[in-house]
């Protein structure tokens, strides 16, 4: 007890000595703000952030890839404004899977977005996107020089819309457009012992203005083939049923012998429609727009 007492006292008379201690520092981070692109269709499932060491790389590295990272945070601005100009006009389906903003993208952060978008919604979407991938090899494969070259030994295209018009002034009813399918994502396989020329002759002889010939190999088991072989037997003229995402398989489709193609409104925002409609007319192609509901026709 006399210890504790010696020890309280000793504390008591010499309160400066506390005062006296060096004091620990005070230190004030200021991070910097990270300011995402806003998407509105984007949903995160989770971000990582780490990050970088610059002081790992040497600079000449550094300085081959800042011309790839500026490109890919390009590409993928534009991709995100295109989604956000579809879906301002009401269009739902999404071109290609989201991904988040390429690496070193936020300057010495490397930001990684995952998230749930990376899959499609809907069968449409799930196809959109096949198809987005598809053209991108099939363009690899034909330029659209190799393709402008081939129109000049192809046919001449038939009158789409004339055929209509004409149907209807000898029957007093629309048009018809008859389809040849052999398969949907839907139903399957429609039919198996299917003979394309075959179906199409007989729907030409039942009186169909018009033919809707699939092409999309994957989801309707169609084909560019089946287009040429039915070009070459019947006189109706022909849709080329395909999933239009880029202007290069207009001119593809053309040198298969179709007289018009198909634009679906839901997957192509206005401005892509008026300059795909843009080139039908140089090529003399009919075109034929897909809506899903009478709003799809307001500005």
């Amino acid at each position: 007890m006399e210890g504790l007492v010696s020890m309280k006292s000793s504390a008591s008379s010499h309160p400066a000595a506390i005062g006296s201690l060096p004091r620990r520092p005070t230190f004030s981070i200021r991070r910097s703000q990270v300011t995402l692109p806003r998407v509105k269709r984007f949903s995160a499932a989770a971000a990582s952030i780490r990050a970088q060491q610059p002081d790992t790389m040497d600079a000449s590295s550094a300085a081959r890839e800042e011309p790839e990272i500026v490109l890919k945070a390009k590409e993928w601005e534009v991709g995100m404004l295109q989604n956000e100009l579809a879906e301002s006009q009401g269009i739902r389906i999404r071109r290609q899977p989201p991904t988040g903003p390429p690496l070193h993208y936020v300057g010495p952060f490397e930001f990684r977005i995952q998230n749930e978008g990376n899959t499609p919604r809907n069968i449409l979407e799930e196809i959109v996107w096949h198809k987005d991938n598809e053209v991108h090899q099939l363009k690899q494969w034909k330029p659209i020089y190799t393709l402008k070259k081939a129109m000049e030994d192809a046919l001449p295209t038939r009158d789409f819309v004339g055929a209509l018009r004409e149907a209807n002034r000898r029957t007093g009813l629309p048009g018809l457009i008859a389809e040849v399918k052999k398969a949907s994502p839907s139903r399957g396989v429609l039919r198996e012992n299917f003979d394309p020329v075959e179906v199409a002759q007989s729907y030409e002889k039942g009186g169909a203005a018009c033919l809707s010939v699939l092409t999309d190999a994957k989801y309707f088991q169609g084909s560019f083939e089946n287009l040429e072989a039915i070009r070459k037997i019947v006189q109706c003229p022909l849709l080329c049923k395909e999933f239009i995402v880029d202007a290069w398989q207009i001119y593809y489709a053309r040198t298969k012998g179709a007289d018009a193609i198909l634009l679906i409104a839901a997957i192509l925002p206005d401005l892509d429609i008026k300059y795909m409609i843009k080139i039908c007319k140089v090529l003399g192609l009919a075109a034929l727009v897909e809506v899903r509901c009478c709003f799809s026709f307001l500005p």
